[in-house]
């Protein structure tokens, strides 16, 4: 069964760019399709973007659609989520999650969750 590990996040400053990666184990990433959440201090975790397995169907929240874009590199067994022109509300814990159908990743219940890993916007 493939496992998630999520890339360090950090602190940045809004207006700033950073780079989420996902790296998978297991020798069949290329047939789960993919998705990124987040979960912000008091909130509940919400959908941020979704990848099929084949890398070319893709779902963005509305809040994210134009500055973030989800990717997959299947001979490196990595996603990644490019974020752009960051802002403090998009502050949170971003976790990789994997299934090997597109509707429950996307819908938030996908099988394979990773740990997550912290972004902080300053304003």
């Amino acid at each position: 069964q493939v496992q998630l590990v999520e890339s360090a996040g950090g602190l940045v400053q809004t207006g700033d760019s950073l780079r989420l990666s996902c790296a998978a184990s297991g020798r069949t990433f290329s047939t789960y399709a993919m998705a990124w959440f987040r979960q912000a201090p008091g909130k509940d975790r919400e959908f941020v973007a979704g990848l099929d397995a084949s890398g070319k169907g893709r779902s963005y929240s509305y809040s994210v659609k134009g500055r973030f874009t989800i990717s997959r590199d299947n001979a490196k067994n990595t996603m990644y989520l490019q974020m752009n022109n960051l802002n403090p509300e998009d502050t949170a814990v971003y976790y990789c999650a994997a299934d090997l159908q597109f509707s429950l990743v996307v819908g938030g219940r996908g099988a394979i969750w990773g740990r997550g890993t912290q972004v902080t916007v300053s304003s």
